[in-house]
């Protein structure tokens, strides 16, 4: 059909992950404030903040593969 760019769908699921990880985030600094928050990130307990880092490391990881030309369709 012609040269259009080809779609990069790996950088805009890595913003996509790094949205959805900021909103629990925001959530609970609203809600709770910056000490629980902190206290959140801390605990031994599995919680919604440390999730969100994870999705952020998957985010960058997946922005990274995406502007690295790790999309191989044509």
């Amino acid at each position: 059909m012609g040269n259009s760019p080809r779609k990069n769908w790996f950088t805009a699921m890595g913003i996509l992950f790094i949205v959805v990880a900021v909103i629990p985030i925001i959530r609970d600094l609203l809600i709770f404030g910056p000490d629980f928050v902190s206290d959140f990130f801390t605990s031994p307990e599995l919680t919604s903040e440390k999730v969100s880092t994870a999705m952020f490391g998957i985010g960058g990881f997946l922005i990274i593969l995406g502007l690295s030309g790790g999309n191989h369709e044509d």
